[in-house]
């Protein structure tokens, strides 16, 4: 199973991107899909998950009500909208994804997308 994100890049302050991630190779069963983000020289840490099969959506206290995550109609895939970025969102941010595939439990990675919000 591989996690592959899409749609990051370089925007100003007060603008919009949306991130994809979509899971593919072996039969996969989502349960959670996740956003994670690194900036240079701290820790990652989780922006935003969902459950696949019912249960609320969460978000980090600095993204709340500017970051939506939205399932897609493709199956297991995920999409990030981030509104509103700040230079402080600056970061590689990767999917993640928590399933089953053949009756065994996975975590699963992308190799991360990075976004970079000017001032």
């Amino acid at each position: 199973v591989q996690l592959v994100e899409s749609g990051g890049g370089l925007v100003q302050a007060g603008e919009s991107l949306r991130l994809s991630c979509a899971a593919s190779g072996s039969p996969f069963e989502v349960g959670t899909m996740s956003w994670y983000r690194q900036a240079p020289g701290k820790q990652r840490e989780l922006v935003a998950a969902m459950p696949f099969r019912g249960g609320r959506t969460s978000y980090g206290n600095s993204v709340q009500g500017r970051f939506t995550i939205s399932r897609g109609d493709a199956e297991n895939t995920a999409y990030l909208q981030m509104n509103n970025l700040k230079p402080e969102d600056t970061a590689v941010y990767y999917c993640s994804a928590y399933g089953t595939s053949f009756s065994e439990f996975l975590e699963v990675w992308g190799q991360g997308t990075l976004v970079t919000v000017s001032s």
